[in-house]
């Protein structure tokens, strides 16, 4: 059984969640706003993880019987599709859910009272929460003040989708032409992804063909 100490199993565990801070890291640093869905930011997140899956929990429980004797490299082709339905489940299972990266909680109040007053009349806040009647929709604003990121999170399990798209084509346009201050934050992204990145390639470029040699052995090929 392997364990993720050889130059390719770290390159694969870590490469992926250095790309996903470079990407934040990118977001950060923009002078507009982004807005993503839930199930897209959870979908990043997922990919991000699945090279620590794949040296973690997929090697630990590999099938090394299945692999010698039925499937050989193929098996790994029902252990990722398991992973992937495992984060379809969720995404599916999971309440709506917006993210705006790169903007205070007063920023997107203010985006947000324009917009749903054209959206829906019959807005109502309470707090930091929002129900909006014609649209079946409840939510409240989760707020990460530090990494300047608000959520818009489902209130309750009663929940219209379609008015959910409503929502996120509405608040898409505004958001894009918003203007805000650069998130320092995102500097601190960059420099951890960028330089985990150059690490993982200088290990690699310090002996290839074992790097070759271990992705072999780890993909049975």
């Amino acid at each position: 059984m392997n364990f993720p100490f050889d130059s390719f199993q770290t390159c694969l565990a870590f490469a992926p969640p250095a790309v996903y801070l470079v990407a934040l890291a990118w977001v950060n640093l923009r002078r507009r706003p982004t807005l993503v869905s839930g199930m897209r930011d959870m979908a990043a997140l997922a990919l991000a993880l699945a090279g620590l899956v794949m040296v973690g929990p997929m090697e630990l429980c590999f099938p090394e019987s299945a692999a010698l004797h039925l499937l050989g490299s193929l098996v790994w082709i029902p252990l990722v599709s398991l992973y992937g339905l495992c984060v379809v489940l969720v995404l599916l299972t999971m309440r709506p859910r917006l993210v705006v990266y790169n903007i205070s909680i007063e920023e997107l109040r203010r985006v947000l009272a324009d917009v749903v007053g054209q959206l829906d009349p019959e807005a109502r806040w309470a707090g930091d929460s929002l129900s909006l009647p014609r649209l079946g929709v409840q939510l409240h604003l989760d707020a990460a003040a530090r990494m300047r990121n608000v959520s818009l999170v489902a209130s309750g399990p009663h929940q219209d989708y379609l008015g959910w798209q409503r929502l996120h084509r509405g608040l898409a346009e505004p958001i894009r032409k918003l203007r805000v201050a650069r998130n320092a934050r995102g500097l601190l992204f960059g420099v951890i992804g960028l330089g985990v990145i150059g690490l993982l390639v200088g290990l690699i470029l310090q002996d290839p063909q074992a790097a070759l040699q271990a992705m072999h052995e780890m993909f049975r090929v």
